[in-house]
């Protein structure tokens, strides 16, 4: 069934071709600093687009179909045009990964100096993370809470990690914490609407954010979600890049009506740069604080000539320059190169039945 609207109703007509896309495309493999949601390496393909670079950066485990809105976004950054952009600065949050608490201080570093670190807002730490302990989290949350004080917003995010009894139970236990949401704390719409009630019963002050139920979605835009989805959850985490591109992903948020944080899905400086302008181009009433648009730092190198910083908890808005030496130090093997060729040339057909 299509969406609706298309996925490709802000790209251009026509489609660039499957051989204008082989032909612009760049397979880049860059380490990670510590294990993010299981990998160690993160694969993307960039295009070199008419209007600027691109990034398609789909997880590995992704099949055409889904790695498909992923390619629209990617024809949306490299062919199309961005809305007009409210604000040149984003704020935003830093990302711990799942790492024991003796780390936080190592990740935390990657931030800047102490003197930096006390402009960020907002932490976000990965939570209920496969064959960790409530009590690592514990541990790991009251490690970001010494090093960082009580004046920022602990965020945490479970990736649909826990069933409502554990999400209740730990929301109990971390009370002390003043923990501003839960991310995606429960795998459904059901469970995750039972858990506010329980929330609410227990006077837990924390609120419920929502991401792979919206995300994952087959119609973002079906009215019956949207109004479970304002039942269930406070606010939405939304990326950019799986939901369709930057003027997609907005009509979605404008629909929606809830308050949104944007985020990243471990891109490059790339993608990055997409989810910052997204970010930018919220209205100040649907732009939820801090953006979890930070996690550059989780690589062990970035591909642009002038990398996102941070200064005083803010990143700059700008178009992307990719570095030339960047693309060859971290060019991909020719075996990943022929997978990722197989993989857009599926995900193109896909595309193009959705469209």
């Amino acid at each position: 069934m299509a969406l609706a609207p298309s996925p490709t109703e802000h790209l251009p007509d026509p489609l660039p071709s499957l051989d204008e896309l082989r032909e612009r495309a760049r397979v880049v493999s860059i380490p990670l600093r510590v294990k993010f949601r299981g990998v160690l390496q993160r694969e993307v393909m960039l295009f070199a687009g008419p209007n600027g670079w691109a990034e398609w950066a789909p997880f590995l485990e992704y099949g055409p179909a889904e790695s498909a809105r992923w390619l629209c976004a990617a024809l949306a950054q490299g062919w199309g045009s961005h809305p007009p952009l409210l604000r040149d600065r984003i704020a935003v949050n830093v990302t711990v990964p799942a790492v024991p608490a003796q780390r936080v201080p190592e990740v935390l570093a990657r931030y800047g100096d102490l003197a930096a670190l006390q402009k960020i807002k907002a932490v976000k730490v990965k939570v209920a993370e496969t064959g960790q302990s409530l009590a690592a989290d514990t541990a790991r949350i009251a490690a970001v809470r010494r090093a960082l004080g009580e004046s920022v917003l602990l965020r945490l995010d479970a990736n649909a990690g826990w069933s409502v009894s554990d999400a209740l139970n730990a929301a109990l236990r971390l009370q002390e914490f003043n923990i501003d949401y839960f991310e995606q704390p429960v795998a459904t719409l059901a469970e995750l609407k039972q858990l506010r009630q329980e929330f609410s019963k227990h006077e837990i002050r924390a609120r419920i954010a929502a991401d792979e139920l919206l995300r994952k979605a087959p119609d973002p835009f079906d009215k019956n979600l949207q109004a479970r989805l304002r039942e269930a959850a406070d606010l939405v985490i939304v990326k950019q890049a799986p939901l369709g591109g930057v003027r997609r992903t907005l009509a979605i948020i404008e629909s929606l009506k809830l308050p949104t944080v944007v985020s990243s899905g471990l891109e490059t400086g790339v993608g990055i740069a997409a989810g910052l302008k997204l970010a930018a181009a919220l209205p100040d009433a649907l732009l939820d604080g801090p953006c979890g648009l930070a996690t550059g730092s989780l690589l062990q190198r970035d591909i642009l000539t002038q990398p996102h910083s941070i200064t005083a908890g803010e990143i700059a808005v700008r178009a992307p320059a990719v570095s030339a030496a960047a693309l060859h130090e971290t060019r991909a093997s020719v075996s990943r190169e022929t997978w990722w060729h197989s993989r857009l040339a599926q995900s193109y057909q896909a595309l193009l039945a959705d469209g």
